[in-house]
């Protein structure tokens, strides 16, 4: 989401450098030959004679310093290990109960969860630490297309879009693979029923097709943060995204805020809980889309994400204020505080949560 960048997210130690200094003098005499007669006849007091060519050299060598290496980058999008290879992958993935346990959720490094149509939300999971099968994949919609395309040209994977969205899609710096057009990764869940068996591989998405790697998007990473000390403690969050109840519970043995669905934790299909160590609640203006319009009549949502708003960030089992910020559509998004100064991350990814103005938190 937003405007400028705000530097590093985390720093390295730097390598030790030190400057080698080396002499070397090197002497070179150049005898010249001696003007003699005929021996026996020469005249006693000829002496001898320098050669004109005779000289004495000195060269000193320039200071070396020894060669360094870089710092390895950590990846921006967790704060953990260094950053990966390959493609971004951000996915749409179903999140009601139908669609649940999800396949390969618990592997991403970001989970957008947002309003789709008539009050139900829909997530948006972005991969690039791990490349697993995920389902179930659905729709993209038209803010899809705002809200990635500041990771640059990454892939979104969808099984379809209603009204403007793929069109939108297509227009975008985005690549999308899509189901409906018999893409590259997918297959179906015979064990399930449709439209909620999608799968995709996304190690076969990403080695069949070309895009952009891991870059900042707003987050800064730290392991502490002095203003916790005097943060309100939140061992619970809840807001509603659309009209559906969103929750999160803190888990301090994880250290990670755990996914709820009406008080129960939610799980991925390989019994992994779905946490993170933050979730951000960011209020955004959200308006009706009239180009897609479901069957009972509901306009999809288009949250936007490019623009300011409000945001509460929760780590560490505390809750802190603060405000975000975007510029345009290919720039990353400004977290702060309510002074002004970088929100920070804690390290291992993040949930969120993109609500109306005004919702609950």
């Amino acid at each position: 989401m937003m405007a400028d960048e705000l530097g590093s997210d985390v720093s390295s130690a730097g390598s030790s450098r030190g400057a080698g200094f080396v002499v070397r003098v090197i002497t070179a005499v150049a005898v010249g030959a001696l003007t003699a007669t005929a021996i026996g006849g020469c005249s006693s007091d000829s002496k001898p004679k320098p050669s004109p060519s005779a000289s004495t050299a000195t060269t000193t060598a320039v200071p070396t310093t020894p060669p360094t290496t870089a710092a390895p980058v950590i990846n921006p999008l967790t704060g953990v290990g260094v950053s990966p290879n390959g493609p971004v992958i951000a996915v749409k993935i179903d999140d009601t109960a139908a669609g649940r346990p999800s396949l390969g959720l618990d592997k991403a490094d970001v989970i957008y969860v947002e309003e789709a149509e008539g009050g139900l939300s829909r997530m948006v999971a972005v991969f690039a630490s791990a490349k697993p099968k995920v389902r179930a994949v659905r729709s993209v919609r038209s803010s899809d297309s705002e809200l990635l395309s500041q990771y640059g040209r990454i892939i979104v994977v969808a099984s379809g879009g209603g009204g403007n969205s793929l069109h939108d899609l297509d227009r975008s710096i985005l690549h999308g693979v899509i189901f409906d057009r018999a893409q590259v990764g997918f297959s179906r869940d015979r064990s399930r029923p449709a439209p909620y068996n999608v799968v995709s591989d996304l190690a076969k998405v990403s080695a069949a097709v070309k895009a952009d790697g891991v870059r900042k998007v707003g987050f800064i990473w730290a392991v502490d943060d002095p203003r916790l000390t005097a943060a309100k403690s939140a061992p619970t969050v809840s807001t509603r995204v659309g009209s559906t109840a969103i929750g999160f519970v803190w888990d301090p043995k994880l250290a990670r805020y755990v996914r709820t669905d009406r008080g129960q934790r939610v799980v991925a299909a390989n019994g992994a809980p779905v946490a993170k160590p933050n979730v951000l609640v960011q209020f955004c203006q959200v308006n009706p889309d009239r180009s897609d319009v479901d069957v009972r009549g509901n306009p999809s949502a288009f949250t936007k994400s490019v623009g300011s708003g409000r945001v509460v960030l929760f780590r560490n089992g505390k809750r802190i204020e603060g405000k975000w910020s975007r510029r345009s559509i290919g720039a990353p998004t400004v977290f702060t505080d309510v002074a002004g100064k970088p929100l920070l991350f804690a390290p291992g990814g993040t949930f969120v949560a993109l609500v109306r103005r005004g919702a609950p938190v």
